[in-house]
Parts: structure tokens; sequence; C-alpha cells
């Protein structure tokens, strides 16, 4: 396996389709990508602007161009020397609508169809009205409502020769068998053929018969039976009463339930990716399902078309590490096919949130995560501490809320698991039952006590998942359960605590391959296992990204995918601890610091994070602002004002979002923020789920707090809130701007492989998504970089963003001129002393004779003072702060930030290295 050296993310989309990056290819190269990172590129629904919504695993999507666009594509990536690292949902698919055939197929032939066990489909659910069916929750009305306001019809397809049911956009298709109750009193020929269809063997072993007879009637009708198709129509019509109860007798003899999209939290019986019913688990741990999910796949990576994998929300799979392990055997197995002219490939990570601690199984074999650990891990050591209960007493006083994070997070995973999750609770309360009425001893264990138990297990659970599987728990999934059942006991009553004992062991505390021959009690349990484990994932993804990182806000640089906000920071040994690890453990993980889902941009946290070093300052503006705003609170009249809590999140929303040469004046362009804000509001706002929500808006609140953006945005009374914000900005812009520079050298510099997501490479002061996905303008930064000089020569100017883009380019430099020193190099912490030891991180890298010494200012607001106009802290307060080097490493470097060279001694002063840039990179090689 070779890593790449860099990648670019890419999020392709129609408007952005496969030959677009071709002549972006040269300006990467020039940059020092190594290999193009792509959004999923299978067919998924039309118009996808993600590509997660996979509707054929068989094809590539047409609207990117499909495979000639990728072999055109691929051929220009290795006329440079690069590669293609593709991503794959093998999750999930997008169901519903009229477009992916393999969940067409289970609705129309039910277990009778070839892909029945594709999906994650419960058979036998606890309502017997679903038995032997697939729930269908796409209605947008109840169900009497829709089919008596003929929201329901029963369509023909004539060049198919099929029936089916329509609403609005998502077809159903009619089973065969009962073709014959459509066609009534048809014609004889017509009625013999109808009823072939219905008394054929199953479908499996008869595929051929039954598609043979679909054509002939196909054929019959067309060219003969026009009249009878419409006349049959026309019975099932629903704007007659009897056309209603027909239609009705027929939806009910099919192998789904047509349901009302709000029925799915409680009854519906497959699994979903979180709370989506557009998106339909899959069981690709079943063998057959993995061979169809990756056969095209699979073919690209043995065609050298593709030379890695990132693979989307591995959490989700029943078994993530079988799975990895799966998917590394099947790839060393096509190593030999691929063309000899193609680079060595192999490279495969996965999309993965790591709990601080929680480290990922090496027992997986893959070479590691997507990088929201690292994105974590940089910002917080970014971050200052010391202000955690200044921060929190800011935040309480200004909401009037003294809830704490934890309490947050307790009440929101709590209304998760009730409003979003209440068909995945059940899922497992009722495997877990069916564990207990196997065993004489517990089969007197109610679901009812057994559910009381789970809820507090999951709610206090700490991570997303365990891993537990056949042979029990690892050490590390002992350490996490441990704190849930502990907490979980503290909350239950004492007469449940024996069923949260029995929980203990059915879950993976007493390993299922232990029972001997009991394979059928092995087996239950093992779904039980599944089941929990696919279960606290979502919780925690949707309880804590989807909920509180947009009701909790006392610092919002740290609510970002992969982050605690109740840990403030991380210290720099914890920080050195950590990519020293992954250097022995993943060196070729991946390292992220801005990606397609992050909530705010990677430059707006860094500019938020200057917050933690300025508290009081903080304190008092935040107070202006809220003081200023008073007249536009009164000013909404009738519609209620944003609460405090709402109103100091959109403070910080604005303070991070705000560009750096925006005026509080400058009308057209404070539109154009107005525009992303508002966006980004409506959905804080829902995704809080206090005064609104996606499913029950409330508009007149929602009506209230675009009126009061728009009054501090564009309206005159707002000025005195602009000036404020604009003012804080400014104040925070320099501090924040070398907190970004010490994130970019890191992020190229420690063990591990760099991504760049599209149009970082310039200031990245987006909000999330669509925000975070809007069209980047690469031939600014084309030009940018043809005539850009060494990153100390473009500081002045760094405003523009310049300077951000040389400090890339030249490191990427740096690791294609020495690999070995960046892919193997070893990692050692240096020593910082004086007064401002704490506003610097150091360290060393060695391979061979190579050596890198990389040293960073942080934390640096109070040393660059109100009135900074440059990212660079002064000479003075570096004075007596040195940098500790040992023996070995002493001699003369060049400096690749500053452009120049140095004599690095034992005793080397900070203020004689950071003169010129706010970080340094030492280089020396033999």
């Amino acid at each position: 396996m070779t890593a790449p050296r860099a990648t670019v993310r890419l999020q392709f989309h129609r408007e952005f389709p496969l030959d677009a990056a071709i002549p972006l290819l040269d300006y990467f190269a020039d940059l020092g990508i190594s290999h193009i990172y792509s959004s999923p590129l299978l067919t998924s629904r039309p118009g996808s602007r993600h590509g997660y919504d996979t509707v054929d695993h068989g094809t590539l999507d047409p609207e990117l161009g499909g495979e000639a666009a990728l072999r055109r594509l691929v051929t220009a990536l290795r006329e440079r020397g690069m590669g293609l690292i593709l991503d794959i949902v093998p999750n999930h698919m997008g169901v519903g609508g009229a477009d992916n055939p393999v969940w067409l197929d289970v609705l129309e032939w039910g277990r009778e169809s070839t892909y029945r066990e594709f999906f994650d489909i419960d058979w036998t659910p606890a309502d017997t009205r679903l038995s032997g069916k697939v729930m269908a929750p796409f209605l947008d009305r109840p169900y009497g409502e829709a089919l008596k306001a003929g929201a329901i019809r029963l369509g023909h397809d004539a060049a198919r020769g099929t029936f089916h049911f329509s609403h609005h956009d998502h077809v159903f298709p009619l089973c065969p068998r009962h073709y014959g109750d459509v066609l009534g009193a048809a014609r004889q020929d017509v009625g013999i053929l109808a009823t072939e269809l219905a008394t054929l063997d199953d479908p499996e072993t008869a595929k051929g018969d039954i598609q043979a007879a679909k054509e002939r009637l196909a054929l019959l009708l067309t060219r003969e039976g026009a009249q009878i198709v419409a006349d049959a129509l026309d019975a099932f019509d629903p704007g007659s009463e009897d056309g209603q109860m027909r239609l009705h007798a027929l939806l009910e003899k099919q192998n789904f339930r047509l349901a009302w999209w709000r029925a799915a939290n409680d009854e519906l019986n497959w699994r979903r990716f979180f709370d989506i019913i557009g998106l339909a688990g899959v069981k690709v741990e079943r063998r057959e399902v993995f061979d169809t999910v990756h056969a095209l796949v699979f073919q690209l990576y043995a065609d050298g078309l593709i030379d890695g994998l990132r693979v989307d929300h591995v959490d989700g799979i029943a078994d993530p590490g079988a799975y990895c392990r799966q998917l590394r055997r099947k790839l060393a197995a096509l190593d030999i096919q691929r063309p000899a002219d193609t680079p060595v490939g192999g490279y495969v990570v996965v999309e993965k949130i790591l709990h601080a601690g929680e480290t990922m199984p090496a027992a997986w074999q893959m070479d590691g995560t997507t990088g929201y650990d690292f994105m974590d891990e940089v910002s917080s050591v970014l971050h200052d501490g010391s202000a955690d209960d200044a921060l929190e007493k800011i935040w309480s006083q200004a909401t009037q809320d003294s809830a704490t994070y934890a309490v947050q997070m307790e009440s929101a995973r709590r209304q998760i698991l009730r409003e979003g999750f209440g068909t995945e609770m059940n899922t497992a309360a009722r495997a877990l039952h069916e564990v207990a009425q196997q065993d004489l001893d517990t089969r007197d264990i109610t679901l009812a006590s057994i559910r009381r138990s789970l809820r507090e297990l999951v709610v206090a659970f700490p991570v997303y998942r365990t891993y537990a599987d056949a042979s029990g728990r690892s050490a590390q999934d002992w350490t996490y359960f441990s704190q849930a059942l502990a907490q979980a006991r503290r909350r239950l009553a004492p007469i449940d605590h024996p069923v949260l004992d029995l929980l203990d062991r059915w879950l993976g505390g007493e390993a299922p391959r232990a029972l001997g021959g009991d394979l059928e009690h092995a087996g239950t349990r093992a779904y039980a296992i599944a089941k929990f484990q696919q279960l606290t994932a979502p919780i925690a993804a949707k309880a804590v990204e989807d909920t509180v990182f947009y009701r909790y806000g006392r610092l919002l640089s740290r609510n970002e995918v992969g982050s605690d906000p109740a840990q403030m920071a991380l210290p720099v040994r914890a920080f050195h601890a950590l990519a020293a690890a992954r250097g022995i453990a993943f060196p070729d993980a991946m390292l992220a610091t801005a990606t397609h889902d992050h909530k705010r941009g990677e430059d707006s946290r860094m500019r938020l994070a200057v917050l933690s070093e300025i508290p009081q300052e903080w304190s008092m503006t935040l107070a202006d602002l809220m003081e200023a705003a008073q007249p536009l609170r009164e000013a909404l009249g009738a519609l209620p004002p944003p609460t405090p809590a709402d109103e100091v999140m959109l403070y910080q929303a604005l303070i991070g979002a705000w560009p750096l040469d925006l005026g509080p004046e400058d009308g057209g362009r404070l539109h154009g923020l107005l525009e992303r804000v508002a966006s980004w509001q409506i959905k804080a706002l829902r995704e809080a789920k206090r005064h609104t929500n996606w499913v029950f808006p409330n508009t007149d609140y929602e009506a209230g707090c675009d009126s009061f953006l728009r009054l501090i945005l564009t309206d005159g009374r707002g000025k005195a809130v602009r000036a404020v914000i604009a003012a804080l900005v400014q104040r925070l812009a320099p501090a924040g701007a070398l907190n970004a520079l010490a994130q970019i050298t890191l992020k190229y510099t420690v063990p591990g492989v760099p991504d760049l997501y599209q149009g970082t490479e310039f200031w990245d002061f987006s909000l999330v998504d669509p925000d975070n996905r809007r069209p980047v303008d690469y031939r600014i930064r084309a030009a940018a970089l043809a005539h850009i000089g060494p990153p100390a020569t473009c500081l002045p100017h760094w405003r523009d963003g310049r300077v951000k883009q040389s400090l890339i380019a030249t490191l990427l430099r740096a690791r294609a001129a020495y690999p070995g020193l960046f892919a193997r190099g070893s990692y050692l912490p240096l020593e910082v002393t004086g007064s401002a030891s704490n506003q610097a991180i150091a360290f060393a890298r060695q391979h061979g004779e190579t050596k890198l010494v990389v040293v960073a200012n942080r934390l640096c607001a109070g040393l660059l003072g109100p009135t900074a106009d440059q990212p660079l802290v002064p000479g003075e307060p570096l004075q007596g702060t040195d940098l500790t080097v040992p023996a070995d490493l002493v001699g003369t470097y060049d400096d690749l930030a500053s452009g120049r060279a140095v004599a690095l001694t034992q005793t080397m002063p900070l203020a004689s290295l950071l003169d010129r840039m706010p970080v340094a990179v030492l280089l020396t090689a033999p």
C-alpha cells in the first residue's frame, strides 16, 4: 500500500461533474496534491448534491459524466502522476422515489424478492399487519386522507408492461400476482397472461418466465389493449368511493404498506440511516450483499481507475471490524489485476468519530480515520483552557440558562430517543426480550423492564458504539460500557438493577460463542448486540452534532464534528502524545481541518477560538451587543424575538463568518452575508428542536429570528450592532489568523496524510452546509499560486489569504521532496521555556539524516494586543522565551516559512525564530 502524500476533497454533483475537475489538475499538482479525494460517484438520486444517496451500485452517476468522464479524469491524473481516492457508501441506499431498482424489486415481490435480505428489514415485526410486508412511510399525509384526496393512484407503464401505484414522485410496484385483479374481466388472452403471472413459482427461480409473461402482456396491451388498460385504471380511480375501496383492497394485498411519513418513528420495520426515511440500511455483513454493493468499486480498483477508498459511516455497519477486514482482503487480492503502469493502491480510511481517549481498533486493518479526531485535536490545542469557567459563566448569565453541557446532552439524548428513534429502540428492546425468552431463568423478564434499562443505558453511553462480536467485548469496550452501566444504575430504580446486569451480560459481557452448541441462542444474542450497537451510534450523532451543538453555545468553535464542547482545550503535552501515537499506530491516517460536514470553516473556528483568550473582553462586548440590539427586539412588534441562547449563538455565527474586509456599512456585501447566515440560522433553530423543528416548524418564531437578523445586517437601526461586531472581528482577526497559520503548519507536518477541503487554501469562514459546499473560484487561486512568493513575503497582505496558500504549497513541496521524513519520521516533542512558553508549540521529526523542527505560536491575543494589525508577535513579548534543542538537532536549517537559513542552537530564542512568521518550519537534509 502507498499512502497519498496529500489529498484534495472535491464534491462532485450535476453543476460540478467529473470533467470540471480536469482543468484544475495542473493547479492541484502545482500546489502539491497527490490524490483527488472524491465524493461518492456511484449513481445517486437525481439532483443529489452529495452522492450519499446511492440508488444503483452497478453504475457510475450519469449526472457526473459516467464511466467515460471518470476515465478522462483518471487519464489526466495519471499524466500528472496523481491518483484518486473514492468515497463509498456501504451502509445505506437512497429509497423512495422511483430510481432504486433493488428497492423497487423488494416492494414488488416482498419476501419472494431476490433482494429480500439486501435491506435490513424485519419481516416478522410485532405489528402483525406488517408481517411479510415493507412499511413504506412516504405519504405526505395520513393514508386515509391521501386515498380520499386522490394522492395515491394506480398507473400503467406501457413500455414495461407493468402496473404501479404512485404518490407524487414515489412509485410502488404492483405485485404481478395481482395483475389479474386489475384487469378483471378483460378479454381471454389478457386474462390468461395475468393468471399466468399470478401462479408462477418463486420469482427467484422463475425470473425468466415472469419477464417473458410481462413482455407478452405488455405487447398485447400496447397493440390491442389500450382501452382495456384505461377501463381497468378507471375502476381504481380514487375519485369515486367505489374506486377508493377497490384501490384500498388492492393496496392491502401488496408486499408493502403505505403510511404517513410521521408514522415511521414508531412503526418502521427496516433500519434507516439515522432518522432519514429516504435512506435504508443495507445488510452489507451478508456476503452476497457485500459482493453486490462493491462489485463496481472493485472493478474500478482492479482496472486501476481508483487507488483507495474512504468508507462512509462505518459505525452503521453491524460488524465494522469484519467488514473492514473483508474489504482489505478483497483489495489485496485485486492488486495483481491492476495495470502495471498503475501506482500501488490499497489506501483505505474510515469515517469514524472517536471519543476523547478512544482509539480505532488496529484489528480493523485500516489506514486510519478520515481525520475528525485530528480536527478536534489541532483545534483544541489552539484554545485556552483557562477560560473554561469564565466562558461558562458568560454563557449562563447571558442566556439565563445554568444547565451544563452534560445536562443539555442528557436532555437531548432523551428527546432524540423518544421523538426520533422509537422504531430503533423498539427493535433493540424486542431483540433483547427474545434473548430473555430463550432462557428459563430469564423468561419472566418483561419487555417493559428491558426497555427502561435499555433507555438509560443508551442515554448514558459515552461513545458512538461498542464493537462486541462473537468473542465478546474488547478492553476498550469494557471501559465505555462500564461507564454507561454505572451512570444508568444511578438513574434506575433498584428494582431494575438486575435487568441492567442482564443487559451487561447479553450485550457482550458474556461472549455469544461461549454458549457452545446453542447456536440459536448465540444467533439471537448476536442480533441483539448488533441492534444495540446500531442504535447508540445514531443517538450520539443526532443528539450531539444535530441538537446540542445548536443549543449550547458557550463557544461555537468547540461545537464541531468530532469535538466535545465540554472540553475547551487540549494541553500541548496531550497533543504531542496523540501525534506520536498516531505516528506509531496509524501513520497514514487522514488529517482534516475542514470537511463537507463541518459546522463552520477552519479559519472561522480559529477566529472564535481567540475569545477563549480574552473572556473579559468577550463578556463586555456581548453585553454591548445585547444592549445595542434592544431597539431591534422592540421593532419586531408581535413577532417573538430570538431567545437569549439563540441570540448569543447568532452573534458568534456572525463573528465567525464576517469577511475580513467587510465594513459595517457595506450594503451590498452585507446582503450577501445575510443570505448565508439566514440559511444557517433556520437550520440551527430547527436542529435545536426547542422552539421550532423540521417536523412542526414554528413559523412565527422563525420569522421573528429572521427579521431580527435582517434588522442587524441591513437596516439602519442595526448600525450600532454591526459596528460592535465589525470592531470585534478586527480585534480577533490577527490572532485568529495566527491560530489559523499554526493550524495549517501542524496539519502538514505531524504524522498523517493532510486533506485539503475544496477551496480552503484561502481563508475559510464558511458555515454549515450548504454554505461550506458553495462553488469555488479556482481561477483566482491558480492565478495567486502562479505569482506567489514565500509565506513570509505574503504576510504583510495576510487578509487576502495568499499567505495561507503559500504556506500550504511550501509545506507540500517539502513533503514531496522528503516523503520518508513526513510519512515515517520520528516525532519528538520539544520544550519551550520562559515567560511566553505557553504561547508556543514545538516538535521535531527525523528520518535518517533528514531533520525537521517545527515551532508555532499559539494563544497570542494577549501578546498581540488590541490594536495589532498583523498576525505576528512583536519581538519584545517573546524575549526570555527559548526553544530547547537536543544536541543531535543542533545545526543549520532552511526555514521554509521565512525563506532564510537558521543556525539552530541548543537554547534558541523564540523571538529570533518567529520574527518574520508566527511559525517556523526548519528543514535540513544531507
